[in-house]
C-alpha cells in the first residue's frame, strides 16, 4: 500500500501590495472588535480582531484589547507603505473610542472619520422586551 503524505496546509502571506490611501473599517460590538484595512477599490489587504491578538471571553470586550488589535492591523498596513486613512466606524462598543487614540498616535494622516452604524428609520419591527 502507498502512504499518503499529509499536505500542510499553512496560510503564508505573498502580497507585495504597496497601498498609500486605505479604508479603515471598525466594527466595534459588545463582545468582539473587528478590524479591516483595504485599499481605495475595497481589497482587504489587513485585518484582525481581538480574539486573533489573543484576548478570549470577557476580556475581548475592552478598550485595551480593541487598542491592541487596531494598533496590530495598522503595524501590518504601515508596512506595506500605508500613509493616508479613511476611517469608517460602526456598532455601539468600546473600540470606537479605542480606534481615535490609537489613530492619534499612530504617525497615519486620517482624511476622514464616519461613523456607519445602521440606525433604522422605522423600519422592521423590534424583538418583544426582555424580561427582567
Amino acid at each position: 500500500m502507498a502512504t499518503a503524505q499529509a499536505k500542510s496546509t499553512t496560510r503564508t502571506s505573498n502580497k507585495n501590495i504597496q497601498i498609500n490611501n486605505g479604508r479603515l473599517y471598525v466594527t466595534a460590538t459588545f463582545n468582539n472588535t473587528l478590524v479591516t484595512i483595504t485599499d481605495e477599490k475595497g481589497n482587504a489587504v489587513a485585518s484582525g480582531s481581538t480574539g486573533a491578538v489573543g484576548f478570549k471571553g470577557s476580556r475581548k470586550s475592552t478598550p485595551f484589547a480593541a487598542t491592541t488589535a487596531i494598533d496590530n492591523v495598522l503595524q501590518k498596513a504601515k508596512q506595506m507603505g500605508l500613509k493616508q486613512l479613511k476611517v469608517y466606524i460602526k456598532g455601539p462598543g468600546v473600540g470606537r473610542d479605542a480606534v481615535l487614540r490609537v489613530l492619534r498616535g499612530s504617525g497615519v494622516r486620517v482624511v476622514q472619520i464616519a461613523d456607519v452604524t445602521p440606525m433604522p428609520h422605522n423600519g422592521c419591527r423590534p424583538k418583544k422586551r426582555r424580561r427582567a
